[in-house]
């Protein structure tokens, strides 16, 4: 990881480094973007990007780019249901998908879409809810009323509607996203995972690029594809070098405003933690993969998904260790630290949160075993035994005041939940047990063979012998019972006698007693301090900040540009030339049949894949790359290897972005997979 170019500010764009941001919609700098770029977002123009832009409940971002609810994604973000789609005779991961008719699109199990509708601004009824309170007592109130504010949000049609307080500055606003929910997504295109993923882990996090990295899915309302107003057209084109770019999208979680003590903690134990649990793991289920053809596919999503984390928090690691950033982020805390002591009355309010939250990582390190063994899950690393404990937590959580639960067990969290809880996704027992043999041995290995927890959970037993017991024994591979046991509530737990039932309803109070620990002496003197700061931040900087990314809807801008690698250029674009160069004919640099047949319909000169400036971090993946005029240029699917460190910081020498070409995109489909009805419905202009 290279040191940091560029160290003057992290945070403030008027000091020069207009590319940097991940900015919310209802307060974007468009005073900086039209000194820079001549153009500014008007209220029309964000609107549309608003609702044209589309997140991936799961975890990724995507946009609506037909009238008729077709919605472009990575080929990652669809995995897990192309992967649930698939047999071992139908392998679509390996084979790619197409839907050459509508009747031919097929449901995604477990996808939900969610449509940013409306913002307002609820910060008053939240601090006056959790005033002058501390600890358990003001994470209480602040779940009864976000619990409160979410379900007058969404009403009496939170089958269609999702609500969500928001807390932006980590905790110095929160607003109320209120989205249109779409549970009814069909799969309608996808390539083969070696051209979605080509050059695999490898190529993972750089540049130059040659993967398609896309999907097509198809929202519904009511058996029928959604009419929507707003989508992106496609621009065949792409962007020029130098050119506009904006990304909009749904980054995941960045840690640019955390405390010196919160990012010690993540350095000194979290990651490190992380990383080693993801190692051991990507073994497991490396030598699993190894056994047979059909044990690979069976694995192939999870071990995807291990890699590229490991990858993603060892590049984090990497940026922590660099005492550069640190030096900077200490300088920074202590600026803000001294502007607040020369104010009598902000130092009254907010001079000891810095101590606070402190104390507060002294008290996560003493947990953390504990918290990520019992509640977190590590321990017990099983979709069986995470649909158990939905099940369980359910019955025991719904037979409370909605303001009074579990926020995820909360009225209008409960769609999500019984999607993904009686999905009918196949479960594979033996994975299952290779899996919870893994945890429970860890389990072990963290907590100690003498912890009476541990005594508890195994009792005589090996963890092989009791992973085995469990996942032979258990029939919650049965939607039906599923289904009978969660309408059936406490009653029906109680009366279970399904191991996987039991050996929940067993850890489930070991597993709420650190939780309430970690609630009350963490979580809420790191959120209740973190407003404090937030306040601070806002009277020494003004509205010159964003906040931290929270998985909600952003835009950053950029443009089309490349970097210097060791004295060396690297151009912002790749093309289908280079494709067929770096292609091998082993993997992960094979290609599949359908692109050596195509190879001669294909121009060579076509842009395949480029880098922009933009500001993303994980949960971009699929986000539209649009120029000024709405249209999609490209599709965001990786960053390169200095991004990794964009949780904590944004360098605009060398941070780029990654995206597949718009005119790659519909070539690939006309000319390879013949798809000449996609392209058309692609290629649709819009009316407004």
């Amino acid at each position: 990881m290279r040191k940091l170019l560029v160290l003057s500010s992290f945070l403030i764009p008027s000091l020069g480094l207009a590319a940097e941001g991940m900015w919310t919609l209802d307060r974007l700098p468009t005073q900086a973007i039209a000194q820079q770029y001549g153009f500014t977002p008007d209220a029309a123009w964000t609107d549309k990007v608003m609702h044209a832009s589309v997140r991936i409940a799961g975890g990724c971002s995507a946009s609506f780019v037909s009238p008729t609810g077709l919605v472009l994604s990575n080929h990652h973000c669809a995995l897990s249901c192309v992967e649930q789609l698939s047999s071992i005779k139908k392998d679509f991961v390996k084979d790619g998908f197409l839907a050459a008719t509508p009747a031919q699109e097929v449901r995604c199990p477990e996808i939900e879409l969610n449509r940013l509708d409306r913002i307002t601004d609820v910060t008053k009824e939240v601090k006056t809810a959790t005033a002058g309170l501390s600890g358990g007592a003001f994470r209480d109130a602040q779940n009864a009323v976000k619990a409160r504010l979410t379900a007058a949000c969404a009403g009496d049609a939170k089958a269609t509607t999702r609500c969500e307080v928001v807390d932006l500055y980590h905790g110095g606003r929160y607003d109320l996203y209120q989205y249109h929910r779409y549970q009814d997504v069909r799969l309608v295109f996808v390539p083969e995972k070696s051209l979605g993923f080509f050059g695999g882990d490898p190529d993972n996090f750089n540049f130059p690029r040659y993967a398609i990295d896309m999907s097509l899915l198809r929202a519904y309302e009511n058996g029928k594809p959604a009419v929507v107003k707003d989508y992106f057209p496609f621009n065949p084109a792409g962007a020029q070098e130098g050119e506009l770019t904006f990304v909009t999208g749904n980054p995941g979680r960045t840690q640019r405003l955390l405390t010196v003590a919160q990012l010690e903690t993540q350095r000194d134990t979290v990651i490190e933690h992380q990383l080693l649990s993801l190692a051991q793991l990507r073994g497991i289920l490396t030598q699993y993969s190894a056994e047979s053809p059909e044990k690979a596919r069976v694995a192939a999503t999870d071990l995807f998904g291990i890699e590229n984390s490991f990858k993603a928090r060892l590049g984090q690691l990497q940026a922590l260790q660099d005492p550069v950033l640190m030096a900077q982020k200490r300088q920074e805390e202590a600026d803000l630290r001294a502007f607040v002591a020369k104010d009598p009355t902000l130092a009254s309010k907010a001079g000891g949160a810095w101590d606070a939250i402190a104390k507060a990582q002294t008290v996560y390190r003493e947990i953390e075993p504990d918290y990520l063994m019992k509640e977190v899950g590590l321990g017990f690393n099983s979709q069986y035994f995470r649909i158990a404990r939905n099940l369980v937590r359910g019955a025991d959580e719904r037979a409370l005041p909605d303001q009074q639960r579990m926020p995820e067990f909360n009225e209008a969290a409960l769609p999500q939940l019984e999607q993904r809880l009686f999905s009918s996704a196949p479960l594979y027992p033996d994975f299952e047990r290779v899996k919870l043999t893994a945890s429970l041995t860890r389990l072990r290995e963290i907590l100690g063979t003498d912890d009476p927890f541990v005594k508890q959970v195994l009792g005589k037993q090996s963890p092989a012998d009791l992973a085995r017991q469990l996942t032979e024994g258990t029939q919650l591979a049965d939607v039906a019972r599923r289904k009978a046991l969660w309408d059936g509530g406490k009653a029906a737990i109680a009366a279970s006698d399904d191991p996987m039932i039991k050996l929940a309803r067993l850890v489930d109070p070991a597993a709420r007693a650190v939780r309430l620990k970690y609630e009350n002496d963490v979580d809420a003197v790191e959120q209740k301090n973190a407003e404090l700061i937030a306040q601070a931040r806002f009277a020494q900087l003004g509205d010159k900040v964003y906040p931290d990314a929270t998985f909600t809807m952003r835009l950053s801008y950029g443009e089309v540009r490349g970097w210097s690698e060791r004295g060396q250029p690297v151009p912002p674009f790749t093309h289908f030339a280079g494709l067929y160069d770096r292609a091998t004919g082993a993997e992960p640099f094979a290609l599949p049949q359908s692109w050596i047949t195509a190879k001669p319909k294909l121009d060579p000169q076509q842009r395949m894949n480029f880098v922009t400036t933009n500001d993303i971090i994980g949960g971009n993946s699929g986000s539209p790359v649009i120029n000024r005029q709405g249209q999609i240029v490209g599709l965001v699917f990786d960053g390169n290897i200095h991004s990794l460190g964009g949780a904590f910081y944004y360098d605009p020498v060398s941070n780029r972005t990654v995206a597949v070409h718009s005119g790659a995109i519909l070539q690939a489909l006309k000319y390879v997979y013949g798809a000449d009805q996609l392209v058309q419905e692609l290629t649709v202009p819009a009316t407004h």
